[in-house]
């Protein structure tokens, strides 16, 4: 009934453009009456980062729809390392250079959650589930994903994940054309709900596919007003609540039949039945990981895949170490096919005998993530290069400020795995900085691996342009795509052909 009942809300309010641009006008002109044009300006002398000209209200849009622009025009227009605009009724500092990057990183007072759930909106939002957690449940949540990373787990999950890439891979025929952005990341998705969830949503192909749909919903309808002014019954927050709403039930109902039965299988859902965790702490798990771990590793194995399509030199770099790796763990197999043959190289090999995809997986999580991390400061009031940062206040940094420094990293464009390591504080965030890192690095490192091997082992491939063309280099990450980082679309394509009879 509620799913219905938001359906029906959401046709209503679709019916006619005009009904919808009048209720878009009314918001505006509410937002306009109740917080005024420019929020709280107020400016403490030379104590504060410098503000952004012209109306802070007019700054909302572009900070989620192209931040990359939106921020570098700030430092630009302000001439200063910190600037502030406000986002309502709420004051956000903007901050870069080496003093803002380690004090970002380093201030305990700066929270992460606090800081994400205000300003990002892109999760599944379920009170006391993915959202407005208690201290203890995340600290749970958090040791449940270092369970779920345990040798003996990640050595399980090896032959599955190359089952499923050979199963999807399949699916692609023996030779085409294919959009990287999409079936790259479809593929790293269903590893991710194979990672995070259980086997009996893993095995259903369907299923897969429908949450992915949800989430992108998820993804496509986050828009300032949904973040900012989540209690309005606009049509994309309608549309946000009937997908968090059916994302809910296929993982509560996975949870329910699992703990109901007393089936037992060998997956993270398991993990967390047998450690008699609260219901809510096992959806909310689910719910949130699954989120975050597709679309950070989805991104990335893109863009990987992406890069080596047109970079020779580093593809048969990578081909050559999978290859060593073969040598030294041979199968046992009769049909030799990739997949069976990547099942017989340990967890250890890929974690520690893989300097080239390692190389690659570093570079790619450098050029391609354009990631603005986000903190509120819980107190007390500090400084970041002599600007006060007060109590309350949201503060935001954006990686491209190391990561595309030209000081730092020159050309820093350019896809080179050769890089040596930055000689600064804190110049790499590939995997987070200070307290905050990524908590599931070391399955993310894995996924990226297998998936990078089985198209070097089972394909022919390079990167093409729209008409078939082979793309002198590649395409750009767009940084204004804040979730995905993705080219145009249409833009860039993989034109592959089997070099194996079976995967």
């Amino acid at each position: 009934m509620y799913t219905v009942g938001l359906q029906s809300a959401a046709d209503a309010f679709l019916l006619s453009s005009l009904q919808v641009q009048v209720f878009l006008a009314l918001c505006i002109l509410f937002v306009f009456l109740i917080f005024g044009v420019d929020g709280n300006k107020v400016d403490n002398g030379s104590q504060s980062p410098a503000f952004l000209p012209g109306s802070h209200l007019l700054a909302i849009a572009p900070f989620f729809q192209k931040r990359f622009e939106f921020l570098n025009d700030g430092f630009r227009k302000t001439g200063q390392a910190l600037f502030q605009f406000n986002m309502l009724r709420d004051t956000v500092i903007v901050v870069s250079g080496e003093a803002g990057r380690k004090a970002f990183f380093t201030n305990r007072g700066f929270d992460l959650t606090e800081g994400f759930k205000v300003l990002s909106g892109a999760i599944p939002v379920v009170k006391g589930v993915t959202s407005d957690l208690q201290t203890r449940r995340v600290a749970l949540i958090h040791k449940r994903l270092s369970a779920a990373q345990r040798q003996e787990h990640l050595t399980q999950l090896i032959n599955p994940l190359l089952e499923d890439c050979r199963r999807m891979m399949e699916s692609w025929g023996q030779a085409g054309t294919f959009d990287p952005f999409e079936n790259i990341y479809e593929l790293l998705f269903q590893a991710t709900v194979r990672s995070i969830a259980s086997e009996d949503i893993a095995n259903d192909a369907a299923l897969v596919r429908r949450l992915k749909y949800l989430y992108d919903i998820l993804d496509n309808g986050t828009t300032p007003a949904t973040v900012l002014l989540p209690w309005l019954p606009a049509p994309s927050m309608i549309k946000k609540l009937w997908a968090t709403k059916e994302i809910y039930g296929i993982v509560s109902r996975a949870v329910d039949n699992r703990v109901c039965t007393g089936e037992h299988r060998d997956d993270t859902l398991q993990m967390l039945v047998d450690a008699k965790d609260e219901r809510l702490v096992m959806v909310g798990f689910i719910m949130g990981l699954l989120v975050a771990g597709a679309r950070a590793t989805g991104t990335a194995a893109s863009w990987l895949i992406t890069f080596l399509g047109n970079n020779t030199e580093w593809k048969v770099k990578a081909t050559q170490e999978v290859d060593r790796l073969l040598a030294i763990y041979p199968s046992q197999s009769i049909t030799m096919s990739p997949s069976e043959q990547l099942s017989a190289i340990p967890l250890e090999a890929w974690e520690t005998e893989t300097p080239v995809l390692d190389a690659l997986i570093h570079e790619t999580l450098r050029i391609a993530q354009p990631h603005t991390a986000m903190r509120r400061n819980l107190g007390p009031d500090t400084f970041i290069d002599s600007k006060l940062v007060p109590s309350g206040a949201y503060i935001v940094y954006p990686f491209s400020d190391v990561h595309l420094n030209p000081d730092i990293y020159p050309d820093p464009w350019k896809f080179d795995p050769s890089r040596g390591e930055a000689k600064v504080p804190f110049g790499y965030l590939g995997w987070g900085g200070g307290k905050t890192v990524c908590l599931g690095q070391r399955l993310a490192r894995l996924e990226l691996k297998l998936v990078a091997s089985m198209m070097l082992l089972g394909f022919r491939y390079s990167t093409v342009g729209a008409n078939g063309d082979l793309l002198d280099s590649p395409p750009r990450p767009n940084w204004n795509d804040t979730l995905l980082c993705r080219p145009e679309k249409g833009t860039c394509f993989l034109r592959y052909e089997k070099s194996t009879p079976t995967l």
